[in-house]
């Protein structure tokens, strides 16, 4: 009876997919993106300068809005390359691929930033549900969906020790239909964050260590006014 009843609130949909997201694929894939990232910034050291940034980015839109080309969602977001496979064995399927890719996404001075993202793809499935006559499943069933995912999801991460400082959850209403690039800025804002808080923690090692301190000069160098984070609105469910 409990079974049937969670079914017909559909609330287990949310919480199963966000267990699968997590056990099938962020838990295989996450604790490697360190890893990847380091071998990519040691053939590339110009490229992915800040190591805070070492994450995978992980677009989650509440309107379960997922586009299968990012650079058709922002012309902002460009398509830079893929960094290298994890191959495993899995259910039966011999070399499965893993693997990720990284952008590049130029903020208004046209400066590049460059980070591994894509979207939770759980987030196809529950807009798929919507738009399906035997899912029964309505457009706010998927909203209210699609919030119970992200909230399981951040448990799940939260409590999970090989995930630790792996993944950026970014999460966010709408689309972005009214605004050419608010998905551009909205990724810049997380990005700008994370170099900031970088940049806190290094000065904070200096204090522990002058002899590591950066002059006036080398610091101007790394950190430009015109690149901090411009006040966005804040999202919520």
């Amino acid at each position: 009876e409990m079974s049937e009843m969670s079914e017909r609130s559909k609330q287990n949909v949310a919480h199963g997919l966000a267990w699968s997201y997590y056990i099938g694929y962020l838990k295989i894939v996450l604790p490697r993106v360190k890893k990847l990232m380091e071998e990519f910034s040691r053939a590339n050291p110009n490229v992915l300068a800040c190591r805070e940034t070492w994450k995978l980015h992980i677009l989650v839109p509440l309107s379960c809005d997922v586009y299968d080309d990012l650079d058709k969602a922002d012309s902002n977001i460009q398509y830079v390359t893929d960094l290298a496979e994890t191959t495993l064995t899995r259910a039966g399927t011999k070399k499965r691929v893993y693997k990720h890719s990284l952008y590049a996404i130029r903020d208004k001075d046209n400066k590049l930033w460059h980070c591994a993202v894509e979207y939770a793809t759980p987030l196809q499935s529950l807009y798929a549900m919507s738009q399906d006559e035997c899912a029964v499943f309505s457009r706010e069933d998927r909203l209210e969906q699609a919030k119970l995912f992200c909230r399981t999801l951040e448990e799940i991460l939260k409590g999970s020790k090989e995930c630790a400082g792996t993944y950026r959850l970014i999460i966010y209403e709408g689309s972005g239909e009214a605004e050419t690039h608010f998905l551009s800025r909205y990724i810049l804002w997380h990005l700008q964050q994370q170099y900031h808080e970088e940049y806190a923690l290094c000065e904070e090692n200096q204090l522990h260590n002058p002899s590591m301190s950066l002059s006036s000069t080398e610091l101007n160098l790394q950190i430009s006014e015109s690149d901090l984070p411009q006040p966005l609105r804040s999202d919520c469910f």
